[in-house]
């Protein structure tokens, strides 16, 4: 039988990026078992409009997934925290962005950092499509079985990451969501948040909680139709794009 490969896509690059560009800096967070494959195509937009775009890889990830179950959601907070204070010292302004898991890292940097300018969430996984009852079956596997495997991709999104899911990180990842919900009131930044309808990941609720609950006057929240959880690489993804340098151009104007 053959054996199932470590990684989706693992040919594309899923390493650590930081390409200068003009004084406004934009940093993104990929999220749980990705890669920053997941955000590059974003970032790749972002700096040919003259964006300075650093993306770090979280410790755990593109590595194997035991690796992943040895690191806290501290560590992946203390790595996107060290990015930004790299990019905030070559740059004027800092713009902060994830998906999925790496929106809640970018969520809790902004709401801890309120010099950050503005912030861009993608698929923000407040909450998730799992049931208490298999959450809890999950959490009692947690001591004998170290991952399970994730569905058949349905998708050909140029995602590289995971084909299991780590379980010791999933219990991190869990703990990041609780403390999120509690920050939200005192996010003030502009934020933009974008949704994809056929999300089978996100609870469709998690978008709304983020924009009702931040502090923020400028918020916007985009639902696009024909996407699901990962809107910046799907079938949308031009449109997710483009909503995103719409909306940094008029918070950059005013």
């Amino acid at each position: 039988m053959a054996k199932t490969p470590l990684f989706r896509n693992p040919h594309l690059d899923g390493s650590s990026f930081s390409w200068d560009g003009g004084t406004t800096g934009i940093l993104l967070c990929h999220g749980f078992t990705a890669t920053t494959t997941e955000v590059r195509l974003l970032a790749q937009a972002l700096h040919q409009h003259g964006y300075t775009v650093a993306g770090p890889l979280l410790p755990g990830h593109g590595t194997t997934p035991q690796d992943c179950n040895q690191h806290s959601w501290q560590d992946w907070y203390a790595a996107i925290e060290q990015a930004y204070l790299q990019l905030a010292a070559q740059c004027q302004k800092v713009v902060v962005g994830g998906e999925s898991a790496g929106a809640l890292l970018t969520l809790r940097l902004a709401a801890l950092h309120p010099e950050i300018s503005a912030i861009l969430c993608y698929a923000p996984a407040i909450r998730l499509n799992l049931n208490r009852i298999k959450m809890y079956l999950l959490s009692l596997c947690v001591p004998f079985i170290d991952s399970i495997p994730k569905p058949p991709s349905k998708d050909d999104n140029p995602w590289k990451g995971y084909t299991v899911q780590p379980l010791k990180g999933a219990v991190q990842f869990r703990r990041l969501q609780k403390l999120i919900p509690p920050l939200l009131p005192q996010i003030h930044q502009p934020i933009l948040i974008l949704q994809g309808r056929l999300d089978p990941t996100v609870d469709p609720q998690s978008p709304q909680i983020v924009y009702d609950e931040v502090a923020s006057s400028i918020k916007e929240l985009h639902w696009l139709e024909n996407s699901a959880h990962c809107v910046i690489l799907d079938k949308e993804r031009d449109l997710a794009i483009k909503l995103t340098l719409d909306f940094l151009e008029r918070v950059q104007a005013g």
